[in-house]
């Protein structure tokens, strides 16, 4: 399980959860970050279609908002595997934290999505689906730029907020943002 998008300041945090058929190789898998778009896009066109199993889980900015993000990605990650139709024996996650409802049978991995094949997957279906989401969310504001910065507080980005104000998909609760509307008060 890995998941995509804790750091912008617009958009979902989104987790997926893979479980991959051990007989079978897929040619590039490796950690989403370390790969084109394009092979990414080509990766996750094999992963959904040769998968045992895989979910999505898509936490929006108003839950992360509400409960933090931390506790956005446990959340998810939780929905995610448990929407899984059989549980798997262990989980794999990227990073050092468990989710509580799954911590007997999951194992946190620092830097897993360069270790294990399943994470690798994970942070492809999470990373696609993310970016997917914020290339629409660019056609609908095509002035703050998400094509580009997906979100993250670049300094266009941060320029468009000033000039254009915060939309429904951006966290209140982050700084940069929490400082615009205290400054429009």
């Amino acid at each position: 399980m890995d998941e995509a998008g804790r750091g912008p300041l617009a958009g979902p945090v989104v987790v997926a959860a893979v479980i991959l058929d051990p007989k079978l190789r897929i040619e590039d898998l490796n950690d989403s970050k370390k790969l084109s778009a394009r092979k990414r896009g080509e990766l996750y066109e094999i992963i959904i279609n040769s998968a045992i199993d895989w979910k999505i889980e898509i936490v929006s900015p108003a839950i992360i908002d509400e409960i933090n993000i931390l506790q956005a990605t446990l959340l998810g990650m939780e929905k995610a595997v448990l929407k899984l139709k059989d549980r798997p024996e262990i989980c794999l996650i990227d990073g050092n934290k468990i989710p509580r409802r799954i911590k007997k049978f999951s194992e946190a991995i620092v830097k897993g999505d360069g270790k294990f094949a399943s994470i690798a997957a994970a942070s492809i279906l999470a990373k696609v689906t993310r970016d997917r989401i914020m290339v629409k969310l660019h056609h609908e504001h095509p002035e703050y730029n998400f094509l580009q910065n997906k979100g993250y507080p670049t300094r266009e980005h941060l320029a468009a907020i000033n000039k254009f104000g915060i939309l429904l998909c951006h966290r209140k609760t982050y700084r940069p943002v929490q400082e615009y509307m205290l400054n429009c008060e």
